[in-house]
């Protein structure tokens, strides 16, 4: 506690200004914002950074307080500028409106929403800070020294991607089948970095096409996430060690990605999800009408609508604010009540209620869309703390979550020799939930099914002498 008062104490008095300026909420949402960023400073850059001292900084960026902070607070927390804007009246930094701009609501809610997602970019944080400056004292594991990890790693990656397809076929074992795959994923991917590091061809190889078929199979989804996920995590892994061309890539592959993706992936679902052609045939017409010239109009439109409704969710977060508490008291404990009800095998529980029906349930009692309407709008853990508590659940869940990601990352590093397979390849293959969040009900789902998944894999590869207790 005594090391997270440099975090802690400026963090809170950004947003106990931010708060004071209650009466100004144009200058209160702005200094919500900026506040994020300064946590980033606080925690990656200042003098006060608690990291730990086994790596160097640039070779643990896929641990919770990096990767996972930049993700999850960046779309929590960075990405509501852009309907900032649109409520000011721009359109991509340019003044659209021909009124003077009138402080309204809806002001307020924007800035009350900034200043919830602030205070929760605040908890997670410090949540990671207290438990990863914390002595352990638990047995570690390694992999045997007589087995080539690079050989081990590429095995395991095969045997979890050919078992993820096994159990698709089950449709109780489907869950596992999707954090196999992630393990697959990150196998891959490691292999890859691995193989362009000591010019192994093997290694090389293996992970360009592991990989390649990934990515390729993303672009048939229709999502956005699946795509931007893949991305990510090949920078993400590559930047240690080609920080140069990362860096000067980074920035010109985001802005290319935010600007087609949208328009790619409602042509993809307007047309393979509604079964009008297939996924391959979507694929190539979602190419056709991004390459189009006359398209540009209707792709500006749509990826503005994007940045502003479904990148950060920020409207949908206002809609609850203005719901809860003026029309409808707090929920308490019963979104988490049903979150561990949703955790029961349905076999013990033939009529347990179906999770995405109750999650959506409270979606439909703020008014946000119409009960005829097919879509799936689920909240994210800022927005079901305040729904559970006000400032006090969102500021509580959000800690507990920042608590349980490290601890869950400590696990699998203690588990699978160290930070390379232990936090790269395990935890952020079973926890790749926790990058950006999902609604109660599934979030302690991934958690809970996620650790299973790691604990079982644990367990096999001690069986087969693969892990070993490090002396």
């Amino acid at each position: 506690m005594q090391q997270t008062k440099g975090f802690f104490i400026p963090a809170f008095l950004v947003f106990f200004l931010s708060l004071s300026l209650y009466d100004l909420p144009a200058l209160s949402y702005l200094v919500a914002w900026l506040g994020s960023f300064y946590i980033f400073y606080l925690t990656w850059l200042s003098p006060f950074k608690i990291i730990k001292k086994d790596l160097p900084l640039i070779q643990q960026i896929m641990r919770p307080i990096f990767l996972l902070q930049l993700i999850f607070a960046g779309f929590m927390c960075c990405t509501s500028i852009f309907y900032f804007l649109d409520h000011l009246g721009y359109e991509y930094f340019e003044k659209v409106s021909s009124t003077n701009f009138v402080t309204s609501e809806q002001t307020y809610l924007i800035a009350k929403c900034q200043r919830l997602s602030f205070l929760g970019h605040i908890a997670i944080v410090w949540g990671i800070l207290i438990v990863q400056q914390r002595k352990q004292n638990r047995q570690y594991y390694s992999f045997a020294a007589k087995k080539k990890t690079d050989t081990i790693w590429l095995k395991i990656g095969f045997i979890s991607y050919i078992s993820a397809i096994m159990f698709q076929s089950f449709s109780g074992m489907f869950q596992f089948s999707i954090y196999l795959n992630n393990i697959a994923i990150f196998c891959a991917s490691l292999t890859l970095l691995k193989g362009l590091r000591n010019k192994n061809g093997l290694l090389i190889t293996y992970g360009a096409i592991m990989f390649g078929f990934n990515f390729v199979n993303a672009t048939l989804t229709g999502y956005k996430e699946h795509i931007l996920v893949n991305v990510i995590i090949l920078f993400a892994l590559l930047f240690p060690y080609y920080k140069r061309t990362i860096a000067f890539f980074t920035l010109p592959t985001v802005y290319i990605l935010l600007y087609i993706l949208p328009t790619y992936a409602s042509v993809i679902r307007l047309q393979s999800w509604s079964g009008e052609k297939s996924a391959q045939e979507a694929r190539s017409e979602a190419f056709e009408t991004i390459l189009q010239d006359e398209n540009e109009e209707e792709i500006v439109e749509t990826n503005w609508g994007f940045l502003t409704t479904r990148f950060s969710e920020i409207s949908m977060f206002t809609g609850f604010a203005s719901h809860v508490p003026e029309r409808k008291d707090y929920y308490g404990f019963q979104i988490l009540e049903d979150s561990f009800i949703a955790l029961l095998p349905r076999i013990f529980y033939p009529n347990k209620p179906i999770t995405e029906v109750v999650a959506m349930e409270r979606v439909y009692e703020a008014g946000l869309i119409n009960r005829e309407a097919k879509v799936s709008a689920k909240t994210r853990p800022i927005v079901d703390g305040y729904l559970s508590f006000g400032y006090v659940g969102a500021f509580f869940f959000l800690f507990i979550l920042g608590v349980l990601a490290q601890l869950l990352n400590d696990t699998a590093e203690r588990w699978f020799g160290g930070y390379e397979f232990g936090c790269i390849v395990m935890f952020n293959g079973c926890f790749q939930a926790l990058w950006r969040g999902n609604n109660f009900e599934f979030m302690l789902n991934n958690i809970v099914y996620g650790f299973i998944t790691m604990w079982i894999v644990f367990l096999v590869l001690r069986k087969m002498n693969i892990l070993v207790p490090k002396r």
